[in-house]
């Protein structure tokens, strides 16, 4: 049932190669929205004429997701887009870097550094105000990050966000499931890092940073699980109204 879809078990043991990627997408999208339809890819000629606008061509792990995913706004359009193959450009400093994610304000951009682009899956780096830094050491894995991310702050989500103190941060792993990723930097700098995935069946939660106080965003398929997860970690939730930091750890229903 689609209320069940787990991604921490839907992901296993994580993302080995880019095809393993795509189809965890394709079990995301089926399960948290529509399933991938073949018009929700941009056509490949349209990546082409991309490349042959910059000079160059893309890894290989960028134009298989251009054509799976790259016109599914509600999975990759909300926060810090994806941006159109149209849009992609190459920033000069670090070498050069091919960027093909901004954050919304233009604050900050995700890239694959020209040098290596002849890889299939190269690494990914994120612009912040502490430079250049390493996102994730493969393409695929941070398209799948992106969706993840991207698919929080989706239309007619259940979404809430807290400002958890330490105290509630241990419950996280006791309660939810780790998502097979990596930890990587948030985009503002190393100060509000490393950013942690965790899920429940119908439900995703993304920990950011893991100081002193921390931002947890909370995403469900339905409003009874988030009341739920509002009420156990009882932070100060910013859509609501906030509950005392000191309060127990409660029960969860998952």
């Amino acid at each position: 049932m689609v209320e069940e879809f787990d991604a921490a078990r839907a992901l296993g043991n994580g993302v080995p190669d880019r095809e393993r990627a795509w189809e965890f997408l394709r079990a995301f999208a089926a399960a948290w929205a529509v399933p991938v339809a073949d018009s929700d890819g941009v056509p490949v000629a349209q990546v082409q004429r991309a490349e042959t606008r910059l000079g160059l061509r893309f890894p290989a792990a960028l134009r298989e997701f251009y054509v799976l995913l790259g016109a599914r706004k509600d999975l990759t359009g909300n926060q810090d887009p994806l941006l159109p193959p149209g849009e992609v450009f190459v920033h000069g400093e670090f070498g050069g870097v091919l960027v093909f994610r901004a954050e919304n304000q233009g604050c900050a951009c995700w890239g694959v550094r020209l040098e290596d682009l002849d890889a299939d899956d190269p690494p990914v780096f994120v612009q912040s105000r502490d430079g250049w830094l390493p996102f994730m050491d493969r393409l695929s894995l941070s398209l799948v990050e992106l969706v993840l991310s991207e698919s929080l702050f989706a239309p007619g989500r259940f979404y809430n966000a807290c400002e958890l103190p330490a105290v509630l941060i241990e419950a996280l792993p006791r309660r939810f499931e780790r998502v097979a990723l990596p930890d990587y930097p948030f985009w503002t700098g190393l100060e509000e890092s490393p950013v942690r995935w965790y899920a429940a069946p119908g439900m995703l939660l993304r920990l950011d940073g893991l100081g002193v106080f921390s931002w947890l965003h909370a995403a469900s398929r339905t409003q009874a699980a988030l009341e739920a997860l509002e009420e156990a970690l009882p932070g100060c939730w910013s859509l609501g109204y906030p509950r005392p930091a000191e309060a127990e750890v409660g029960d969860l229903p998952f």
